[in-house]
């Protein structure tokens, strides 16, 4: 039975399609929610700005 093993880019890009689903939950549009789930944005801290009332692009303008 052959393994299956995951390249580092399956991983990244599981993990960035993870925190785009956090991010769009959380209140972000599509464009915004891309871009910060691509970078190395702190995503607890980029929901945490959503909750408190900070505007997504103002939000994006911090995290980016």
């Amino acid at each position: 039975m052959a393994q299956i093993t995951e390249t580092p880019r399956d991983e990244q890009a599981k993990v960035e399609s993870w925190r785009l689903h956090v991010l769009m939950e959380a209140g972000y549009p599509l464009p915004l929610a891309e871009k910060i789930a691509h970078s190395s944005a702190d995503l607890h801290y980029a929901v945490d700005l959503i909750a408190r009332g900070c505007a997504p692009e103002t939000a994006a303008e911090i995290l980016l």
